[in-house]
């Protein structure tokens, strides 16, 4: 189902038409309510942590480790919701929730005030990210175009840095922090109007599961992920990053403040070409999506990761800084898509929410640790060391991974049947698959 215009010009040609699939309007409701809350992570609550209420490392370790338990139980919990009703409910329903929780961010003016509030609207905001997650295999029945999804999916999100992080550099600097909250809140609302009558090619409610126990189906998706040795291993790969991600979320603004010596909207700007770098590691996760579905292909991307963390903080130049920003930023938008169109390969679909809500848990625990950990290192190291070391850790995860990867994608033929290992899949639903068809790729 979609709908089309085309633009007629007076001399009476007609433009192309522009054609209102299901993944158009995914992707652009992506890219507009991301847009309001990379300008509200990055520059608002930042800004208003570092700027406004003057925190320190502690201060922002403190606000920043709340938000990550508050998302680690919302994407949990989110992963059954996505099984039990389809990730369209859960995406829309978690749009409208985060409306009122981000709009308290006005009220408050003390850092434990602003840690509730952050943690409040990283509970409603989780789920969004990991219905988002699982949309892709809801939209089509062809696993060949999931790498091209994912890409697509992930790219807008990667272009909301530059939209977000520009949109809340000018709103600073024309208005005030607190405006960038009101921006996230009309951005979440202008999605869900986008979503309401989005088709899916299946979202049916699969009504003898729901009389079952949540808390039963959340323990046997993790169990599930983990006895599935390719799941666990993309599992594995997809939270390595989260653990420099940990460090940065609570560094990065002292890195700017006191490092380079500049301002909160220099932070926007930055983060301004990071997006550039994002989005063009998309494009090209989209054009090559096949050649990177492979275990081998995540590794090096992991690895690279860790050598764009070093170019992007191993400097106090401003314009080496930026530089390195583009390119690793280039690098994540490879790994991001490839990694989760490899998960959506290896689960059936009964399983996808709730794979890919342990996927979200796990990052959020990954950065929870350097989180918490991050102004002890940058007491005892320095803010710049202490980043630059973390991209370190991550080439060494890549290292040591090379053969576990190597290993999988000589033996792909040779999956363990869930039933081998104890766990049970629920029956497909109504027009679902229990998993795509083979991958010659992959499989």
């Amino acid at each position: 189902m979609s709908s089309e215009f085309a633009v007629v010009h007076c001399c009476g040609c007609q433009t192309r038409a522009v054609k209102f699939t299901p993944l158009f309007r995914v992707v652009a409701a992506r890219l507009i309510s991301r847009t309001g809350s990379e300008a509200a992570f990055f520059v608002g609550i930042w800004g208003k942590l570092a700027y406004e209420l003057e925190g320190d490392a502690a201060d922002i370790a403190f606000v920043l480790g709340t938000a990550g338990v508050t998302a680690l139980i919302g994407s949990a919990v989110a992963g059954t919701l996505v099984d039990r009703f389809g990730p369209k409910r859960v995406l829309i329903t978690a749009e409208i929730l985060f409306v009122p929780s981000v709009l308290s961010a006005l009220l408050v003016d003390t850092v434990p005030q602003f840690a509730l509030v952050v943690g409040l609207f990283a509970l409603t905001s989780a789920p969004a990210f990991t219905a988002i997650a699982s949309l892709p295999p809801f939209l089509t029945t062809d696993q060949h175009r999931l790498g091209r999804m994912n890409a697509l999916i992930e790219g807008a999100g990667m272009a909301a840095l530059i939209t977000g992080s520009a949109a809340g550099a000018a709103l600073v600097a024309l208005f005030s922090l607190d405006s960038i909250f009101i921006l996230d809140a009309v951005t979440s609302v202008i999605a869900v109007a986008m979503l309401v009558t989005l088709p899916l090619v299946t979202e049916d409610v699969d009504t003898e599961r729901m009389k079952g126990s949540g808390w039963s189906e959340l323990r046997a998706g993790v169990a599930y992920s983990w006895n599935d040795l390719r799941l666990r291993f993309y599992l594995g790969m997809g939270a390595s990053v989260w653990l420099i991600f940990g460090l940065f979320t609570a560094l990065e603004p002292l890195f700017f403040r006191d490092v380079l010596g500049v301002g909160p909207e220099m932070i926007g700007w930055v983060n301004t070409l990071l997006g550039l770098g994002l989005v063009g590691g998309t494009l090209l996760a989209g054009r090559f999506a096949d050649r990177l579905q492979s275990a081998r292909s995540v590794v090096v991307l992991l690895a690279l990761n860790g050598l764009g963390t070093l170019i992007y903080a191993g400097t106090t130049s401003l314009v080496v800084v930026a530089a390195g920003g583009a390119v690793w930023g280039l690098v994540i938008g490879l790994f991001a898509p490839a990694v989760r169109t490899m998960l959506h390969i290896n689960s059936p679909k009964p399983m996808v929410g709730r794979v890919m809500g342990t996927s979200q848990a796990l990052g959020e625990i990954a950065k929870l640790g350097p989180l918490v950990a991050a102004p002890a290192l940058a007491t005892l190291f320095g803010v710049q060391e202490t980043l630059a070391a973390s991209g370190i850790v991550l080439v060494a995860i890549g290292v040591i991974s090379w053969r576990t990867g190597r290993r999988l994608d000589l033996t792909r033929g040779m999956v363990t049947p869930p039933e081998d290992v104890g766990i049970h899949v629920p029956t497909p639903v109504s027009g679902s698959a229990d998993r795509f068809p083979p991958n010659p790729i992959e499989r």
